[in-house]
């Protein structure tokens, strides 16, 4: 039986962990706190306490049978706490096919408005882009020693059922900030699910790949087109200068790169059930109608 270990069974590990579960797969999953082990459960995977702190006994038993292992854990100051802890198992487990580790976009860092794609040296700001580069670089190494199939994954912004701008817009937390010349990068998470099983389909070790849609836009278009499915009135523009952010919140601003994505369609063979925003926040909305 293929067994997916994940380190972290978050918001996308869970789309990709419900389809594999469905095709028979065993999913083992980890959670920092005791309170999170009944809805793992309940969910169908079996759930696994690792606090990032110190070494599971369980995961290390359970790393050992898997064949497959997906990280979404955030780095911390360790730089990555999966192979702080678990190297050797990872490196010891005998029919380890594929490694996935999610990583961001943000490592390309500012590129005002310019294209990149996976040949682009990362140039990360913020403290949390470094640390994923940082956490990027130390499993890449690790695959070349191991010989073990280690592929990165480049995320953007994420969205999906219960984390879109239409239920922002139902709960009354939608804004529509203007900065020119702006624009984010996004992808629906099924269509990330889908990558993630075209990689584990045809594995390449050491691969990484740019997963978003093709279309980078503005963040107030989004808002605004939200705002048309469900039939309301626009938030007022805001313009930047006078939004109210977060340090972390104005620093995402201050970052605006065009995320290609070819590699994922020519070599994966993936085709994208949601290319904009626009297909993506459709489909959501027919969800919510029904």
């Amino acid at each position: 039986m293929s067994t997916l270990f994940c380190f972290g069974l978050g918001y996308t590990a869970r789309v990709l962990a419900g389809r594999l579960m469905a095709q028979g797969w065993r999913v083992v999953g980890t959670t920092r706190s005791e309170k999170n082990i009944s809805s793992i459960r309940d969910f169908g995977a079996e759930a696994v306490l690792f606090d990032g702190l110190t070494p599971s006994p369980k995961a290390s038993e359970l790393i050992q049978q898997s064949t497959h292992i997906l990280h979404s854990i955030r780095p911390n100051e360790l730089a990555d706490a999966a192979l702080v802890h678990h190297r050797q198992e990872l490196a010891e487990a005998p029919d380890l096919a594929w490694i996935g580790y999610l990583s961001t976009v943000g490592v390309y860092g500012d590129r005002a408005g310019g294209w990149v794609d996976e040949t682009t040296p990362p140039a990360p700001l913020s403290q949390g882009s470094r640390r994923r580069l940082a956490a990027e670089n130390l499993w890449a190494s690790f695959g070349k020693e191991t010989q073990k199939a280690v592929h990165r994954f480049r995320l953007p912004g994420i969205y999906g059922p219960g984390r879109n701008a239409l239920a922002a817009l139902k709960s009354g937390k939608a804004r529509r900030i203007v900065k020119p010349g702006q624009v984010f990068n996004r992808a629906q998470v099924a269509d990330i699910a889908s990558v993630l099983e075209a990689s584990i389909r045809q594995p390449r070790a050491g691969a990484v790949y740019n997963v978003t849609d093709d279309e980078p836009a503005p963040p107030q278009d989004v808002v605004t087109y939200a705002a048309e499915l469900l039939g309301v009135e626009p938030p007022p523009e805001i313009p930047f200068e006078d939004a109210e952010l977060s340090p972390m919140g104005r620093a995402f601003y201050g970052e605006c790169k065009r995320v290609k994505n070819e590699l994922i369609k020519s070599e994966l063979g993936v085709g994208l059930s949601y290319p904009t925003y626009r297909e993506g926040l459709r489909a959501l909305a027919g969800e919510l109608i029904s």
